[in-house]
């Protein structure tokens, strides 16, 4: 039995790895929480410390579910991926790597996003720890799509500097004009990390998409009441949803609707890919 051509049982196995991952996700949030180092001996003695979400390890499950049904799995190299390397050309297992390198860097991604995404939105704080490794790991991956084709790592290499300048813009004009920064530098490290995921393009849209939501939501805490106006609102936590946004739902979509909202609804052609 396949779904969007891949098989049941890989989708079997991503459930048991999203579990797994889920758990570990929590775990993390305990530890970075309390300013502790994550890999430790205490993991398994350490169970009945903190109280575990089911949450988090179901919304990882359901995202790996949905990235894997997106982007599926290459089961034959692609050819002509490397036109230099002879051995890069003749190993199969690189050419395998290399083909689902997308749907491996968002299964590594996810976990990470929805750390950041509890723990700002309970602390209101993005630990160092955790966009550094995002940082690390982007600049891996980046490295690696280098090795067939170097205008993606480029690209990578733009959208973490994107990122990161918009945020830092945004800091400095909250800065003269209101007197105090909207954004923390803990959202500025994210954000500049992710670029190295998604690029320049989708890091321009990320940015877009957490400025809409954080307007909309704050709107929506205010008449209810759940906030008043002189209170931070964590960020984090609409980088995170604009980042799985930007994961699961195709670019011209994405544009189209983003489009559609600054031209207050006079775009009306379709964007083409």
């Amino acid at each position: 039995m396949y779904y969007n051509d891949v098989h049941i049982i890989y989708y079997v196995v991503i459930i048991i790895l999203g579990a797994i991952i889920g758990k570990f996700a929590n775990w993390a949030i305990y530890r970075l929480s309390e300013k502790k180092n994550i890999l430790s001996l205490h993991f398994f003695k350490a169970q009945k410390q903190y109280k575990e979400n089911y949450l988090v390890i179901l919304s990882n499950i359901i995202l790996y579910i949905l990235i894997l049904y997106k982007f599926g799995i290459q089961t034959t190299p692609i050819t002509n991926l490397f036109t230099e390397n002879t051995f890069l050309a003749n190993s199969f297992i690189i050419n395998i790597f290399i083909a689902n390198l997308e749907l491996i860097k968002y299964l590594i991604l996810v976990p990470m996003l929805l750390i950041a995404f509890v723990i700002d939105y309970k602390l209101q704080i993005i630990p160092n720890r955790l966009t550094l490794t995002i940082f690390e790991t982007g600049l891996i991956i980046s490295f690696i799509y280098g090795l067939s084709n170097v205008a993606i790592t480029i690209n990578m290499l733009l959208g973490m500097v994107a990122g990161s300048t918009i945020f830092l813009l945004i800091i400095l004009l909250s800065k003269l004009i209101f007197g105090k920064d909207s954004i923390g530098l803990g959202d500025v490290k994210l954000i500049g990390g992710l670029g190295l995921f998604f690029g320049l393009t989708n890091i321009v849209l990320i940015c877009l998409m957490s400025f809409f939501l954080a307007a909309i939501i704050s709107i929506i805490l205010l008449i209810t009441k759940r906030k008043k106006a002189n209170e931070n609102i964590s960020f984090g936590p609409m980088i995170v949803i604009a980042s799985i946004i930007s994961i699961l739902v195709p670019l011209n979509i994405i544009l189209n609707i983003l489009l559609k909202i600054c031209t207050l609804g006079l775009y009306k052609n379709k964007v083409v890919t």
